[in-house]
């Protein structure tokens, strides 16, 4: 059991950046892959972001690529996302995830297993 706990959102201008922090309770962090998803009102929830296992390998959603930073610190249970040269489009509620199966499509959300509650970031025009 993994539990999840999303922080660092928040209202920013466009073109401003914000760092989302995502805390993990469980001892084993590093044998899970990581991502971020977000849900903007009235929308289905999208992939934005994945970490493998060690931290070597990322990939991210075409809307993000570019401007986004996805990494991790296995030593403190923690993974990240680093924002920058923010757009209104990017309001939504940010989740991150965690999973551990193997030979999955990542940008997908049934791969996760475990989910946080979300955190609200909003940008302004």
């Amino acid at each position: 059991q993994v539990q999840l706990v999303e922080s660092g959102g928040g209202l920013v201008q466009a073109g401003g950046s914000l760092r989302l922090s995502c805390a993990a309770s469980s001892g084993t962090f590093s044998t899970y892959y990581m991502g971020w998803f977000r849900q903007a009102p009235g929308k289905e929830r999208v992939f934005v972001a994945h970490i493998a296992r060690s931290g070597r390998g990322t990939y991210y959603g075409d809307a993000v690529k570019g401007r986004f930073t996805i990494s991790r610190d296995n030593a403190k249970n923690m993974v990240y996302l680093q924002m920058s040269s923010l757009k209104p489009e990017d309001t939504a509620v940010y989740y991150c995830a965690a999973g551990s199966r193997y030979g999955v499509v990542v940008t997908t959300e049934g791969v996760y297993t475990y989910w946080g509650q979300g955190t609200q970031v909003t940008v302004s025009s």
